[in-house]
């Protein structure tokens, strides 16, 4: 298979699209995403759009993301009884990494890694902070 850098919606939809197939087969994650998701096919359209957005910043888009990624990671969590931990993100990165090395290579995949890492640290802090302080 030739490697080409992530382009254009298209290829943010394949990567959304590859790597949610095997998140939703996944013993550990596979039970949280498919609780949570009831319209896979609107969700993917969602992430696409969010992936879109955050790696073409610079570029118009027909579409641009709208929505509160924490808040709705908080609300998973809560509905998990708070026990989203560090592995759960760590399996969804590994995931992530690994569907980008297979279908692409260059400058904007980099970028879709580096941003993955953020963003997961990210969001595991604030679902962190929102959980119920024990007193």
């Amino acid at each position: 298979m030739i490697k080409k850098d992530i382009n254009n919606r298209e290829d943010v939809a394949l990567l959304v699209t590859k790597f949610y197939e095997k998140i939703r087969l996944d013993h550990v994650l596979g039970p949280i995403f498919n609780q949570a998701i009831k319209d896979w096919d609107k969700h993917l359209n969602h992430l696409t759009t969010f992936w879109e957005s955050s790696l073409f910043m610079g570029k118009p888009l027909i579409k641009k993301y709208k929505g509160n990624p924490i808040e709705v990671h908080v609300k998973v969590d809560e509905e998990n009884q708070n026990q989203i931990t560090e592995m759960h993100f760590g399996i969804w990165l590994n995931y992530w990494i690994q569907t980008l090395d297979f279908y692409f290579e260059g400058e904007i995949t980099e970028l879709a890694k580096r941003r993955a890492r953020k963003m997961a640290t990210f969001i595991h802090l604030k679902i962190f902070e929102a959980r119920p302080k024990n007193t």
